[in-house]
């Protein structure tokens, strides 16, 4: 069994129009991209840490 069969699965985003938006609105959309990979590293980070220290617990067994 891996880790990741345990996340739910997503269908991925819809992707936005970037033709209709200005590139006030495209500036704008990519800081929330770049704000939203910050997040998601940092959940990674954190479910790597775990697995880590459940696969530590389990060797020591």
């Amino acid at each position: 069994m891996d880790w990741e069969d345990l996340d739910p699965k997503k269908t991925p985003a819809q992707r936005r129009n970037l033709e209709i938006m200005g590139v006030t609105e495209l500036r704008e959309y990519i800081d929330q991209l770049q704000a939203e990979i910050v997040r998601a590293e940092a959940a990674i980070t954190a479910k790597e840490s775990v697995k880590l220290g459940a696969e530590a617990l389990f060797r020591k067994l």
